[in-house]
């Protein structure tokens, strides 16, 4: 406005205030902001623009924000008998970035595109990225290195650059429910490098009575785009009347490097997570790993030193580590076929039985981290490495609803990527999940044999 004569000619008043943002005309007109919740109801309007509404209750836009749509707007010419058939009709403007499925504006989506084909004054469209270089918004050079970083996620630019929905398919032996509803997490744990920066007591995860600490690798042969990322993820494992809860609270992937490095970095997130087992595959690329875990090292940030660490259920790997007194800590992993059937068996279990749990949202997250004393002074950088353990939650579950799944003759399940996508953060927390399986069966207390012949007829039908 400052720059155009006509708009100040047409502006009555503008208001930037926290309880009245809004612009007022000259004719009567006004443009007003509100916050999408109950407490809108008063309003009304004759259009409606909603921004980011996938990020809204779908029900504070049917039973709230539709409903500021009430009389049509009433013009001096309804006064002349020739035009007071035409009406100006109230419109409702909706915008946003896309996202899964499952989610209800998908179906809406859906019910717009299908009302538009049919002839119904109804719109809509997307506009990718390509739109954005193409009017010079965005520069293709940019686009390209962000496409070739090694935490790439085809998903997540599906649904924000490519302006496209996703979801699991037919074939998906994960669904996009069974993982969400899971995420009830909301204090995630923090590496010592990242901790540093602030001083609250907030973001500490004191040990319960019992609890058993995890860390689990997947470990990648090589890097690049197309390529395997190593993966790691931290998991409490709380004791409940059913064995273990499985709280992954953090988790991390990255391009694979040299090993000894790797192997820095798995030992830095065991000491620092107070952890009490590490998880292993060592099929393939995880045997050299394995074998600089089972050496003295120096942790980079600090100079310390990073002791052996030792395999606990294969005689023949331990024997591989030279030092006797090393604590013998990490579960190996072989990863067959068969046992990465019964794997992929096991989280389903997991999830289904809700023992599997995961941090909330990052959207969600800003109550937390607003909460953390220093967070909101820290540079944006910063910032970002406090919010990825929940951003990484959803890497994790955009990965893991596009696994494929198929069968063999004895029924077992063979999970594949589709596309571009990996599954390096999957192969992590199931093989801690599978972990978790053993150590309840392991805990599991042997009830009096007379109890179980009791059991046996009860389940036979014969003891009532």
């Amino acid at each position: 406005m400052p720059d155009s004569l006509g708009m100040q000619r047409e502006i009555e008043h503008i208001s930037t205030g926290a309880n009245d943002a809004s612009c007022t005309f000259h004719n009567g007109s006004v443009i007003r902001v509100v916050v999408s919740n109950d407490n809108a109801r008063s309003a009304r309007a004759h259009v409606i623009i909603v921004d980011e509404f996938r990020q809204v209750d779908f029900s504070v836009i049917s039973t709230v924000l539709r409903k500021f749509l009430s009389t049509p707007r009433q013009c001096g010419y309804h006064s002349n008998p020739e035009y007071s058939h035409i009406q100006e009709r109230n419109k409702e403007l909706y915008l946003s970035s896309c996202w899964l499925k499952s989610h209800w504006s998908w179906e809406r989506a859906k019910a717009y595109f299908e009302s538009m084909v049919d002839g119904k004054k109804y719109f809509i469209c997307s506009l990718p990225y390509q739109l954005a270089i193409k009017e010079g918004l965005l520069m293709r050079e940019q686009v390209e290195d962000e496409m070739g970083e090694a935490d790439f996620s085809p998903v997540g630019w599906l649904m924000e650059m490519e302006a496209l929905y996703f979801g699991e398919n037919e074939k998906s032996y994960f669904k996009f429910e069974e993982l969400n509803k899971n995420r009830t997490v909301d204090k995630a744990f923090y590496p010592l490098e990242i901790a540093e920066h602030v001083r609250d007591k907030k973001i500490e995860l004191s040990k319960q009575k019992d609890e058993i600490r995890v860390v689990s690798v997947d470990v990648a042969a090589r890097g690049g785009k197309h390529n395997d990322a190593t993966a790691i993820s931290c998991t409490r494992l709380i004791p409940t009347n059913d064995g273990y809860e499985r709280q992954v609270v953090y988790s991390e992937a990255f391009e694979a490097g040299i090993v000894t490095e790797q192997s820095i970095r798995v030992k830095q997130l065991y000491n620092d997570f107070s952890a009490d087992y590490l998880v292993l595959d060592t099929q393939n690329m995880g045997i050299f790993l394995l074998d600089v875990l089972g050496q003295s090292q120096i942790d980079s940030r600090n100079g310390e030193e990073l002791p052996p660490l030792k395999c606990m259920n294969d005689s023949e790997l331990a024997e591989r580590c030279v030092y006797p007194d090393a604590p013998q800590v990490i579960y190996s992993i072989r990863a067959t076929a068969k046992l990465n059937s019964q794997i992929a068996t096991s989280m389903k279990n997991s999830l289904r039985r809700n023992k599997l749990r995961f941090l909330i949202h990052e959207n969600e997250s800003e109550e937390f981290l607003l909460n953390i004393k220093g967070y909101e002074n820290l540079p944006d950088d910063l910032k970002l490495e406090f919010k990825m353990p929940f951003v990484q939650a959803s890497l994790f579950i955009n990965e893991t609803i596009n696994l494929e799944a198929t069968y063999n003759d004895l029924e077992e399940v063979t999970l594949r990527e589709s596309g571009s996508t990996r599954k390096d953060r999957y192969s992590s927390i199931s093989y801690m999940n599978y972990f978790a399986d053993v150590l309840e069966l392991k805990n599991r207390k042997v009830q009096p044999k007379t109890d179980i012949k009791k059991l046996f007829r009860f389940r036979q039908g014969k003891l009532m």
